[in-house]
């Protein structure tokens, strides 16, 4: 059948994922100065020990029901504040925990929107009927102030292709940053050197370090060599600086493995992610040796710049974060081949934030170059186009989803195909869109949009997570024959 008669079966299937405002997590309250800080301690510390138990009884019992480990939180979150205590007796655990609660807020991270989702095969497929596969959705989970985090859910696409999800945990926990995180100390270097920063002062503090450091390590060399600087060394503070915020933006966290996968939130940790970790595109990653990484692409936000980085995981237990670095990491929209292409890791990016590049590298963390790959064409792209997640492969070519972005910023989901071997030859296009959004899917935060960062194939058919209009999930399978055909 020909492309222009060839009809391609996109069928919406749901579940349909909706903002959960239940959905709460624990997190630290910071008043604007540390003057306030010590005048809230005060005030707690000035009350009776019958008025501290009064009012911590009230307390825990409306809080303590709705989180799972609040006491371990509240006696790590003292901790923190213990510094602003005058000098004087210790405080009994009560007050401890009343001092806490004052600077611990709850905060429901999925309120506003539910979207933007992207879906890998799940590592554990044990126990499941021929032709079922299980999986995990990322999702992109926006709160109060606009912050956006990760979170997980898990699903199973039976054989007759119907799509079920688990129900989410009522407890969440957030991430917990693994305090000894190690770096290479070749690799920091050459992130030192992509930022123009591997100056005298950099060399000072870098040359102590052994092969494998910790960011204390790094504190203490930084230090050192801040203490023995000229006076005349203008680069020692700029760059004492970018190195300390360099190594908070390449960290490691962990989740513990009896927590369900919708009880972890990945809530930004890091200074260049303080507005939020946007838009995860997870690829499952079979490397040289036949194991398997998971990887995602996103953009951190600190509420002017953003930063593409990298997430990497073996077993969505334990996290690594890191920065991308190299003249071709540019704008949003990144997204790793599964596999390397003639021994290389490959690469879709949006350098221009109008056209589709491609881009090939010896290492996952640095990107050189980029040549272009796809521009608008047809009359629902006209504004720019971008990727839609990593791509898929065919025996036919690597299937790409796409975003077309036409008038009234309207926008849509497309699909073209690569050569499996060359990448960089597009053999194949739609003319129509694979999805748009229907009059159900058109209002919402931000209206007339559908928009996924990654599907999978199963059993030939194309299963679809999407977006509709920022504010909630859904579902839609489309037979990969159909697809291929549909092409010109």
């Amino acid at each position: 059948m020909s492309a222009a008669r060839k009809t391609v079966r996109v069928q919406r299937t749901g579940p349909l994922l909706l903002p959960d405002r239940t959905r709460l997590l624990l997190r630290p309250f910071r008043p604007e100065s540390d003057h306030a800080v010590r005048r809230i301690v005060e005030r707690v510390m000035a009350l009776s020990e019958d008025e501290v138990g009064r009012t911590l009884k009230n307390v825990l019992g409306q809080f303590s029901g709705r989180h799972e480990q609040m006491d371990a939180f509240l006696r790590r979150r003292f901790e923190d504040v213990r510094g602003y205590l005058a000098p004087g007796p210790t405080p009994s655990p009560e007050r401890q925990r009343l001092i806490a609660a004052c600077f611990t807020q709850e905060y429901a991270f999925e309120a506003a929107a539910l979207l933007n989702p992207s879906i890998v095969a799940h590592p554990d497929q044990t126990g499941l009927p021929p032709g079922a596969l299980r999986f995990i959705l990322s999702l992109r989970a926006i709160g109060e102030g606009h912050i956006s985090s990760i979170t997980f859910r898990t699903g199973l696409i039976s054989p007759q292709q119907r799509i079920s999800l688990l129900p989410p945990e009522p407890f969440v926990s957030e991430l917990e940053r693994i305090p000894n995180a190690t770096y290479e100390r070749a690799l920091f270097s050459r992130k030192l050197g992509e930022l123009g920063l591997l100056n005298d002062f950099a060399q000072r503090a870098m040359d102590p370090l052994p092969d494998a450091f910790t960011i204390s390590d790094l504190r203490g060399t930084v230090a050192a060599a801040s203490q023995n600087r000229s006076r005349l060394d203008a680069e020692a503070d700029p760059t004492a600086r970018v190195m300390l915020l360099l190594a908070e933006s390449n960290y490691e966290v962990r989740f513990s493995a009896e927590q369900r996968m919708s009880q972890r939130v990945l809530f930004p940790t890091a200074p260049s992610e303080s507005n939020g970790i946007e838009d995860a595109r997870f690829v499952r990653f079979q490397n040289d040796d036949g194991t398997i990484t998971y990887y995602a692409t996103y953009t951190a936000y600190d509420g002017r710049i953003i930063l593409p980085q990298l997430i990497e995981t073996a077993d969505f237990n334990h996290f690594r974060f890191s920065t991308l670095n190299g003249p071709a990491v540019r704008n949003k929209g990144l997204a790793l081949f599964p596999r390397k292409v003639n021994g290389r890791y490959a690469m879709l990016s949006r350098q221009d934030d109008e056209r589709l590049f491609l881009m090939y590298s010896d290492h996952p963390h640095f990107w050189y170059e980029a040549q272009p790959l796809l521009e608008p064409r047809e009359p629902w792209e006209l504004v720019k186009i971008g990727n839609c997640g990593s791509p898929l492969e065919t025996e036919a070519g690597w299937l790409v989803l796409t975003h077309g972005v036409g008038p009234m910023r309207k926008y849509c989901v497309g699909a073209c195909l690569l050569d499996l071997h060359d990448p960089g030859r597009v053999i194949g296009r739609l003319r129509q869109p694979l999805l748009e959004p229907n009059e159900l899917e058109r209002e919402g935060y931000v209206p007339n949009v559908v928009y996924t960062c990654g599907a999978l194939l199963h059993e030939g058919v194309l299963i679809l997570p999407y977006a509709m209009s920022d504010a909630a999930t859904s579902f839609a399978t489309v037979p990969l024959a159909d697809v291929l055909e549909a092409m010109e």
